[in-house]
């Protein structure tokens, strides 16, 4: 998650922080997150502290990514966590991702595979993908939860419906090697196939192994999958 994500703010999120802060703080709010996105990082800032420090928690979850990625700021995985968990605190999803990532890394924080899953579920239960994704992986790994294979193909999957290209890659393997979800190397390719833009060439020969194994009605039936899933969610 980047840039891309600190411009996908919603002008909703945005309308009932003004409620709080006043249409003069939301104006500084939307220039702030606008410079941001341009990599005008001075002026990102330079509006969103004084927004941050009066309790606002978008610009609180902007500006630790900006400390977290030494955009305009200092480096400082400290101060990044700090903003974060602020943010967090007041149910920003973004900012619970990133301190769910920041707890598995160690980073700012002591590492802490237990708050990380925590941090993540928040985030997942609000729809954030990558928050989903990550404690697919927590779950398939038993880190700071059971291990279970069944939840993390659950988990898997809802960021994958949502066009989360590593977990469609992880619900592939899921699926070839028959995890938590009956063994189907139909939705193993399909889910490969989705995944194959994004990841790359270890998607694309996941992709080939398993077509050794498929029949041509099997792989037809596949790709229809996959051009179904693509057309549904352009």
């Amino acid at each position: 998650m980047g840039n891309a994500m600190m411009r996908a703010f919603s002008s909703t999120i945005l309308t009932m922080f003004s409620l709080a802060f006043g249409m003069g703080a939301q104006a500084g709010l939307q220039e702030g997150i606008d410079a941001h996105g341009k990599g005008d990082y001075a002026v990102a800032s330079k509006e969103l502290k004084p927004l941050a420090e009066q309790g606002n928690a978008l610009a609180q979850s902007v500006l630790g990514f900006m400390y977290a990625n030494g955009q305009g700021l200092p480096q400082d995985d400290k101060e990044a966590a700090s903003w974060y968990c602020r943010a967090a605190d007041q149910g920003d999803a973004d900012a619970q991702t990133f301190l769910g990532l920041m707890y598995g890394k160690g980073r700012g924080v002591p590492q802490d595979d237990k708050k990380a899953a925590e941090w993540y579920r928040k985030a997942a239960d609000q729809g954030v993908s990558d928050a989903q994704s990550n404690l697919g992986v927590m779950y398939a790994n038993g880190r700071g939860v059971p291990q279970d294979d069944k939840e993390a193909a659950s988990w898997y999957r809802k960021a994958a419906d949502q066009g989360n290209a590593s977990a469609q890659f992880n619900l592939g393997v899921m699926y070839a090697n028959g995890q938590g979800v009956p063994l189907d190397m139909v939705q193993a390719h399909k889910w490969f196939s989705l995944a194959e833009a994004a990841v790359g060439e270890e998607a694309a020969n996941n992709r080939k192994l398993v077509e050794a194994d498929m029949t041509p009605q099997q792989l037809e039936e596949s790709q229809k999958l996959a051009r179904e899933w693509a057309g549904q969610h352009k």
